[in-house]
């Protein structure tokens, strides 16, 4: 792979691991070399979520997207707003983000992505890198298809970490939570179409 598609593979993915879980189905590696670009992105009517209840109260569905590489489904992301949400100024405001999983991933592969992707998007020491790589792998888990893990943005304090409305763990650091969620909603974020389905029922910013 070409150090550009590297580049584009986004969020939280990691070559290696999808490889891996696309191994044992031939059809699926026949879509997979079909497909023209390495990242695509699919919106997702939110009508088809509208039902669930908000994984963060006072928030309404804003928008959600299907992630894929070659072709292959890697997740659903789903992000949740209040109704005076700026995308402009995410960072100071709650809002909860939904990554629903369609392949496994170790959570030290989930970290170690994380961090590299939140490097293209902000500066901060090796030593800042290996402390927030070691919570975030803690925060954590493993996950397999179907399972969902919400990051609840948390202005001023960090970001929490919850599976089924129980919690997962925490980051207190606002300056990790700020990076860590403008890999999906920064202007500078390596996947701009995943960005524009997520913040599709919001205002422009």
């Amino acid at each position: 792979m070409n150090p550009a598609a590297r580049r584009r593979i986004g969020p939280l993915l990691l070559c290696a691991g999808l490889a891996m879980s696309c191994s044992g189905s031939a059809q699926a590696q026949g879509q997979a070399l079909a497909a023209t670009e390495p990242v695509s992105v699919t919106a997702v009517a939110a009508a088809a979520d509208s039902g669930r209840p908000a994984p963060l109260a006072g928030t309404r569905l804003a928008g959600q997207g299907l992630l894929r590489f070659w072709g292959l489904e890697v997740y659903q992301a789903s992000l949740w707003v209040g109704p005076a949400f700026r995308p402009e100024s995410f960072a100071s405001q709650p809002f909860a983000l939904e990554l629903e999983y369609r392949r496994a991933f170790k959570a030290g592969a989930i970290a170690e992505r994380s961090i590299q992707e939140m490097r293209r998007l902000g500066s901060f020491s090796d030593s800042q890198a290996q402390r927030w790589q070691r919570a975030l792998q803690v925060a954590l888990p493993d996950v397999r298809p179907g399972d969902r893990i919400v990051g609840l943005h948390r202005p001023g304090l960090g970001a929490r970490f919850e599976q089924g409305g129980r919690l997962l763990g925490e980051v207190a650091d606002p300056e990790f939570a700020r990076l860590f969620f403008a890999i999906w909603l920064s202007p500078g974020t390596s996947e701009p179409t995943l960005r524009e389905a997520l913040l599709a029922g919001v205002g422009p910013g």
